[in-house]
């Protein structure tokens, strides 16, 4: 099970770390993400990491402002958020694939976290 933390309402221009922990371990061999959806969008693809070589991925939008990283020890993904923008608003995923191709390609992996808000004003 994948549980997200650390959304909540900022403002522009301030930070935000996400969390998301599978206490399981379950998926601590697989390629993790985050993705976001604000409504009557579709899901869009913030940034991934390909656990077998550390390898990130980032949408444009974000490039050079959030930071994706992971704690194996802990089995935690984290995402660093800096210098928020309105349009970062949504609702946050955390992801997992044994696929990086199917997480970051294909948009479409198949396991998810519930979520959790970011909201910037």
């Amino acid at each position: 099970q994948l549980v997200e933390s650390g959304g909540g309402s900022v403002q522009a221009g301030e930070s935000l770390r996400l969390s998301c922990v599978d206490s399981g371990y379950t998926y601590s061999s697989y390629s993790w993400g985050w993705f976001r959806q604000t409504s009557g969008e579709e899901r869009e693809g913030v940034a991934a990491i390909y656990t077998v070589d550390g390898s990130t991925y980032y949408a444009d939008s974000v490039k050079g402002r959030f930071t994706i990283s992971k704690d194996n020890e802990r089995n935690t993904l984290a995402l660093q958020m800096n210098d928020l923008k309105p349009e970062d608003t949504a609702m946050y995923y955390c992801a997992a694939d044994s696929s990086v191709l199917r997480l970051w390609v294909g948009k479409s992996p198949s396991y998810w976290g519930q979520g959790t808000q970011v909201t910037v004003s």
